[in-house]
């Protein structure tokens, strides 16, 4: 067989590390208002006494206008013109609009009944989200324009993937942050779990606008010279009704795009299988492999987690290293490939007679999220070339916006199907370590299972995506000589 051909790198295809760094600090603050947006939601239930219920909707309802908000926001910021550029001006202004709406939404009133603060927190997280989309679109979308090189994208991603990371580090912190009184008390000096919430969110905010304004400020736009398309009409303004058209036309354009829709689909499986038997693994440990001790569980649950999240980090490095060896797709294949062995390790090595063995399968589940939010975003931006090609226009905003929702959807539908996922086993917690024989086996089953069923099903839909090294450079050459280097 023929050997695929391998391209290198132009100097002045290359992004600065300065520059990926600044991006990098985008992927900080997206994962940080992540992880801040869901782990201090137990506040409203533990510290204001809100029905788990309720919560569960706060949760869910505001991330159902992100179908709407996003692509509209992938659509604005593709068909912008500014002397800025299509990206900067929306972040610049965004993280501002995003901070202070998560720092006022954390500012809890207290004394109130519980549908004033059910409505209260409603409206605001619907305000937040659309104020933390306006920025986060337009970052992603930037990322996709930073380099027209197959492999440097890759090295971008990478990067970003691993200063992301570092905010899953900070975040298992925040509820000790919010409890301990070390930082936060209330007016009577005292520990307040909601004083804490609403002091950690000020926090929150500083660093987001602190690190979030860097892109902005440090990036450039490629290609924001550009034009949408190449029709001298398109250069004209649009009105309401041309726009809410154009808006339908590239979301169906968008939509109706096979390799993007495989990489959709990739990211809903991996993403989703990993989410939804996270509780499962928390529940299996206590109740399986520590006969239902929960301070034994926990800390071999810290211990896991710790050693895995450690590991992820030399992820992101490796797969960032093999895919400039061997491809994108290759690459991805591989590493979700060993997730799936160490999802299939759980089987034998949760082990009541040896509970240090919970630490193995860790560091080979953690090529999963890994893999995906390395590799995926970089096949992404080969994808958005492919389309220029064919329709004469830039849409990194529609399919950044589709995607990320695509991301949000399989959490929240993790989210909630695992409760009841949960129930469907026979679990009961008032049984504590006497679980029934078929109910630990059930959640066995489903624990190591489902991600291995999911991750193949990925991976098999990543195994036909058609654009590969050679093609991608291809695609770069028409484009360049059709608009020009410049």
């Amino acid at each position: 067989m023929k050997a695929a051909p391998h391209y290198e790198t132009a100097p002045g295809d290359r992004i600065p590390f300065g520059q990926k760094l600044a991006y990098g600090a985008g992927a900080f603050v997206n994962n940080l208002l992540s992880a801040a947006s869901g782990g201090m939601m137990i506040v409203l239930n533990l510290g204001l006494g809100m029905n788990p219920a309720l919560v569960g909707l706060l949760g869910a309802i505001p991330r159902l206008t992100d179908a709407f908000t996003d692509p509209v926001m992938g659509y604005v910021s593709d068909n912008a013109r500014t002397r800025w550029g299509r990206r900067r001006p929306f972040i610049f202004t965004g993280v501002f609009v995003a901070a202070i709406l998560f720092a006022v939404l954390w500012q809890l009133p207290t004394g109130k009944s519980e549908m004033f603060i059910f409505w209260w927190f409603l409206i605001g997280s619907i305000l937040f989200y659309a104020g933390y989309t306006w920025w986060v679109t337009p970052w992603v979308a930037l990322g996709y324009e930073l380099t027209p090189d197959y492999h440097e994208r890759t090295r971008l991603m990478g990067t970003q993937n691993f200063i992301g990371q570092l905010a899953y580090v900070v975040s298992p912190w925040f509820l000790w942050i919010m409890n301990s009184g070390r930082i936060f008390r209330n007016a009577a000096g005292e520990p307040d779990q909601v004083t804490g919430a609403a002091g950690l969110a000020v926090v929150v905010a500083l660093v987001t606008v602190g690190l979030g304004i860097l892109p902005a400020i440090f990036l450039r736009e490629r290609l924001k010279d550009v034009a949408v398309t190449e029709a001298a009409e398109a250069t004209r303004p649009r009105g309401l009704a041309e726009n809410v058209v154009e808006f339908l036309r590239g979301f169906k354009i968008t939509m109706r795009s096979g390799p993007f829709l495989k990489l959709c689909l990739a990211t809903f499986l991996v993403f989703n299988g990993f989410i939804l038997i996270s509780a499962f693994a928390s529940y299996v440990i206590i109740y399986y492999v520590c006969g239902g001790d929960q301070a034994m569980g926990a800390r071999y649950l810290g211990m896991a987690g710790t050693v895995g999240g450690v590991c992820t980090f030399g992820v992101v490095v490796f797969v960032t290293w093999l895919s400039t060896r061997i491809g994108k797709r290759r690459a991805f294949i591989l590493g979700v490939g060993v997730s799936i062995i160490g999802y299939a390790l759980k089987w034998i090595c949760y082990n009541p007679a040896h509970p240090w063995l919970v630490l193995v399968p860790a560091p080979l589940m953690a090529f999963g999220l890994g893999t995906l939010f390395t590799i995926v975003p970089s096949m992404i931006a080969d994808v958005v070339d492919t389309d220029e090609v064919q329709t004469h226009e830039r849409r990194e905003g529609m399919y950044g916006s589709i995607f990320w929702w695509t991301v949000k959807l399989g959490l929240s539908a993790a989210l909630a199907g695992s409760g009841y996922l949960l129930n469907a086993t026979g679990f009961d917690v008032d049984l504590g370590g006497g679980q029934a024989a078929s109910a630990i086996t059930l959640m066995r089953l489903c624990d190591a299972g489902i991600p291995v069923i999911t991750s193949a099903i990925a991976i098999w839909a990543v195994v036909t995506f058609p654009i590969t090294e050679e093609s991608a450079h291809a695609v770069r050459k028409q484009l360049e000589e059709r608009r020009g280097k410049a």
